[in-house]
């Protein structure tokens, strides 16, 4: 009982912690998109502009974006972290650390790093045209977007698929063999429903910070693409309308809430936690 009461003592820091940054903003959030900008009374209004055209082409375009993105970081990141499983420890550490090593560098200088090497007189187009190919016009398009969003969150993706198949016990896999399954039989019924658990934790992280960017929209996409996490931005940084850009982050919680039921749904033992 009193180690008990020792851990939940040190469990007071993260509480304060919790409170101060995440509690606390988020009431300040729902307290602005229920309330008038002009006298601070209850009102539905701010929802409204959720709704317009400009707000609604934005969302639909940021889902579009995010969904294509997550699918891709998926297509790519289970094939890896197949390979990486298999691997030998020593190995696997060294080729997980130089994989993951781009994310200790600052996520805006990366992203900065891709707009000169895809702007119409960067790195690749000057490469390009040394050899005479065509340049690439990708900068300031959707296409642009999405790959500076693969790039940026592909590691969220294999790292949680990764741990969930290093945890597969290889006495399964040797015994849907004996039993006469060929690889492909193997891996559908046995390998994959196994990885379920991080296919779905990868899914959740890499979704999420897709739908809600607005730094890789504004380098990549040059200021032409707006995505909701832009309109946000404007909403609070330029037009100092807190109210709207509450409520549109409202909208936009309750996508990122349901993509983390799924999650606990499928991931309820924690299975495919990456970190």
């Amino acid at each position: 009982m009193k180690n008990n009461r020792r851990l939940k003592w040190l469990a007071g820091p993260y509480a304060v912690w919790a409170a101060g940054f995440i509690i606390i903003p988020l009431l300040m959030i729902v307290y602005y998109a229920f309330t008038s900008q002009d006298n601070g009374g209850f009102t539905l209004a701010n929802f409204s502009s959720v709704f317009n055209g400009s707000t609604m082409k934005a969302l639909g375009l940021s889902i579009l974006l995010a969904v294509v993105s997550t699918l891709i970081c998926l297509i790519l990141a289970y094939p890896l972290a197949m390979i990486l499983s298999e691997m030998s420890m020593s190995s696997t550490s060294f080729i997980v650390l130089i994989f993951i090593l781009p994310m200790w560098m600052n996520f805006l200088l990366r992203t900065f790093a891709w707009q000169t090497l895809l702007e119409k007189n960067g790195v690749i187009n000057t490469l390009l045209s040394l050899i005479n190919l065509p340049p690439l016009d990708i900068i300031n398009t959707p296409s642009a977007i999405i790959l500076g969003m693969v790039y940026n969150f592909l590691p969220f993706m294999v790292l949680p698929i990764y741990n969930v198949l290093i945890k597969i016990d290889k006495d399964v896999i040797n015994a849907a063999r004996d039993l006469g399954a060929n690889a492909v039989q193997t891996f559908v019924h046995v390998t994959l429903p196994l990885t379920v658990p991080g296919i779905i934790s990868g899914i959740t992280m890499v979704l999420i910070p897709s739908l809600t960017t607005f730094v890789i929209s504004d380098l990549l996409g040059g200021g032409k693409i707006l995505l909701i996490g832009n309109m946000i931005e404007q909403q609070f940084k330029q037009l100092n309308n807190w109210n709207v850009g509450s409520a549109m982050s409202m909208v936009l919680l309750i996508f990122v809430v349901i993509t983390m039921v799924i999650e606990g749904k499928y991931d309820k033992d924690g299975e495919g936690t990456a970190f």
